[in-house]
């Protein structure tokens, strides 16, 4: 039995301030004219896009005392902007956060985690990307925000940015087709119970195994599941509109399949596309890839069949 139509509400999110490689402020654009809206409304879902925020201005100077980090008021900024944005907009329908750097998840997050703890459910985060972003301000060596959400999300210490307004139990967060964790960011994952499917975990169990065994927590739980798409966590071959490329990422149908048992749990509530980077674009490719799988988690099938279904639909 197909799911009901969805009211999406797109949020253009042109960040650029949680990496040095200029670019990922033209992803929304780029989104927009690879047709995500008409690729929504195609499959029976109706879309509010209420266009591209603008970053607030932070009411004094921030200051980090790791001389690393940079961008630290545009990213703050970014991160005020966006909680607002999600939390409004989950009370409105499914928020789609185009971005934009990972750094946007700093505050999508924190507006739908807002919400859940309003309503009174569990959030639960799946991360799809090939780094871990475990980092805080203050033990990045890059001094690149878009590498520290998950560790915002989970409550780690994060001066100076505020309180996580309802932080995630590091159980409910699982990190999926993970490639690339530095030495720090591993000792620190060793102290959580975070759920880290990275790619060994995938070529042995398959894409389906880890990922149906979480989709069953979430709904048990009754949570919300928030979903965070890199481009990254693709395989560049088939997805070379990013920055930080790393090697044996996930396949165009392993990609597909993800999105389709996504959709066929009925569970994702809320989504981030992010790391698009057009500059780097092979004439949109990437861009139109992103859309597609969108479309599929959305409810795009080539042939419509029976399901296991997460909530005993036949």
């Amino acid at each position: 039995m197909p799911h009901s139509p969805r009211h999406c509400v797109l949020i253009g999110a042109p960040v650029d301030s949680g990496q040095r490689r200029a670019g990922c402020l033209m992803g929304p654009a780029a989104y927009r004219v690879a047709g995500i809206e008409k690729a929504l409304r195609d499959l029976g879902h109706s879309v509010t896009d209420h266009g591209d925020l603008a970053a607030a201005l932070p009411v004094e100077t921030p200051t980090c005392t790791n001389p690393a980090v940079h961008h630290l008021g545009e990213t703050l900024g970014w991160t005020a902007s966006l909680a607002r944005a999600g939390q409004a907009a989950m009370a409105e329908g499914m928020p789609i956060f185009l971005g934009g750097d990972h750094s946007l998840s700093l505050g999508s997050v924190a507006g739908v985690a807002a919400h859940a703890a309003a309503v009174g459910r569990p959030l639960f985060v799946l991360w799809l990307d090939a780094h871990s972003d475990f980092h805080t301000p203050e033990t990045t060596e890059s001094g690149n925000l878009h590498g520290t959400p998950i560790a915002y999300i989970a409550g780690r210490p994060f001066a100076p940015f505020p309180p996580f307004p309802a932080p995630v139990p590091p159980q409910n967060i699982c990190l999926f087709g993970i490639r690339s964790v530095d030495h720090a960011e591993h000792a620190a994952l060793l102290a959580h119970e975070i759920a880290i499917n990275d790619m060994r975990v995938i070529d042995e169990q398959g894409i389906t195994a880890p990922l149906r065994a979480f989709l069953e927590r979430v709904e048990a739980a009754n949570g919300l599941l928030h979903v965070s798409l890199d481009v990254d966590f693709l395989d560049p071959a088939i997805a070379p509109a990013v920055g930080t490329t790393v090697p044996g990422g996930a396949t165009f149908r392993e990609a597909h399949l993800v999105m389709e048992m996504l959709h066929d749990s009925g569970l994702v509530s809320s989504l981030d596309l992010v790391e698009l980077n057009p500059f780097l674009d092979d004439r949109g490719r990437t861009a139109h890839l992103m859309v597609d799988l969108l479309a599929s988690l959305m409810g795009r099938k080539v042939f419509d069949r029976p399901t296991r279904s997460f909530r005993g639909q036949q």
